[in-house]
């Protein structure tokens, strides 16, 4: 009597002739339930769990460590009361709100050209230099030194300053004469020790926007990452156990991809939403820790606007549809081993896919979108990172959004039929190690 024979009689048992989806769903449930109620599940959704709230706590941490130190900026205009009523109204407009005896955010300082240079910025005398100077038209013509420190929402800070010195010198020189319209003031900006520049945008928007993808990315790239292992994972396990050559007998290379990626995924986001949940709630309760914690929220300005409905579903989607692409790909991988040792090898050339996404979109959180980044937020193995990031910083429009998620969705079922191919190759070769020749040849023609 085959196994096929014996596993008939067991009830709910996985046997070939049940149908792809009906043992799909018994590989899923058995999946899930291994991870759910393993002691590793519950620790790993604790550790990430607190991972995700240190995260969603950093502007709040970043004050607390910043508390009582001034950004010192030096100010430098051959014309001295230019000097002296710049460091006014910037003082004036930036520093306002302060109560007594605090700290002011922003210290600024008169300095002679020869004292406002880059080297003063890297010696560490001032964190930046703003250079004023009148044109012959009477423009105001701005230059600014950022030094490490200077992020880009401090930069727009800055560049806000200069419009309100740039309109009371004017009503200060023309008064209401209309023969002297007044003119925007110029302004330029040169980075000191690789500070990033700024995009026009309000400071405490900028800065929610920036919190938001922070955590989004992070918490993306790392549940990728970890459940594509997971996968990968249990695919070698039950080859290192031999349990593989029942259920060869039993399913199709299809059915056991599919009901593994379902099963892992499910747990996965089980998992995932006791890490979102918390990390929301402490973006979203901000302001209230921070004053429990500084004794006042004043210059923290973190704007959650960007938290939006939509946004949150664009990021589900996007969690999903990554994970079915990843865990497919971590899938074949595994098959092509026996031993958890011979995986670790592999987890760093699996996991370059997806670091080579979440440096791009680090690079598009510091405000620029490049050609390049532009391109990749359409690639399907990095558009999770970098189309979600452009989302949280409001820069896309419809249509490359339907692009990005139509050429994800319309990658999963090409790598799909690759990665059960391969894990034919890996699997139902048992007991062989699968060279390069016969993983080609079962992409190209899959075995019986």
């Amino acid at each position: 009597m085959s196994v096929d024979d014996h596993l008939r009689r067991i009830p709910d048992a996985m046997t070939r002739d049940r149908g792809v989806l009906a043992n799909s769903l018994l590989v899923a449930r058995r999946e899930f339930r291994e991870k759910v109620r393993s002691r590793l599940f519950g620790v790993s959704t604790g550790l990430l769990a607190m991972l995700a709230i240190a995260i969603s706590l950093t502007p709040t941490l970043v004050k607390m460590i910043d508390r009582g130190v001034s950004t010192r900026i030096a100010v430098v205009s051959n014309d001295p009361a230019l000097t002296t009523y710049s460091i006014d109204v910037l003082d004036g407009l930036i520093n306002k709100g302060q109560g007594k005896g605090d700290v002011p955010p922003y210290f600024f300082v008169p300095a002679t050209p020869d004292e406002g240079t880059a080297d003063a910025i890297n010696d560490g005398s001032y964190d930046g230099v703003l250079v004023a100077n009148r044109q012959p038209s009477g423009q105001v013509e701005f230059r600014f030194l950022a030094g490490e420190r200077i992020g880009a929402d401090r930069v727009q800070l800055i560049q806000m300053g200069t419009l309100a010195i740039a309109i009371y010198d004017w009503s200060r020189t023309y008064g209401s004469a209309v023969s002297n319209p007044f003119q925007t003031p110029a302004f330029q900006q040169a980075n000191v020790g690789g500070a990033a520049g700024g995009q026009p945008v309000e400071a405490s928007e900028y800065a929610g926007r920036r919190i938001v993808g922070v955590v989004f990315v992070v918490l993306i790239f790392i549940t990728l990452v970890i459940y594509g292992m997971w996968v990968a994972a249990g695919v070698v396990a039950e080859k290192s156990s031999r349990v593989m050559e029942l259920l060869i007998s039993a399913g199709s290379p299809a059915e056991l991809v599919i009901g593994k990626v379902a099963g892992i995924g499910l747990a996965g986001l089980v998992q995932y939403v006791a890490i979102l949940v918390p990390a929301l709630l402490t973006l979203l309760l901000q302001d209230r820790i921070a004053i429990a914690l500084l004794g006042s929220s004043s210059g923290l300005d973190v704007s959650l606007g960007a938290l939006t409905p939509g946004l949150l579903l664009a990021y589900g989607a996007f969690w999903i549809l990554g994970f079915i692409l990843y865990a497919l790909i971590y899938a074949a991988a595994g098959s092509l081993v026996s031993r958890a040792e011979d995986l670790q090898v592999l987890a760093l050339p699996l996991s370059l896919i997806a670091i080579v996404g979440y440096i791009q979109a680090v690079m598009a959180l510091s405000g620029g979108i490049s050609s390049f980044i532009r391109i990749s937020s359409y690639v399907p193995f990095w558009s999770p990172f970098v189309m979600l990031t452009r989302l949280t910083i409001g820069r896309v429009e419809p249509w490359e959004l339907v692009l990005s998620f139509g050429l994800l969705a319309a990658s999963i079922p090409i790598v799909g039929i690759i990665a059960v191919r391969v894990y034919s190759a890996g699997v139902l070769l048992y007991g062989q190690r699968p060279g390069t020749r016969q993983i080609v040849g079962a992409i190209v023609h899959p075995p019986v």
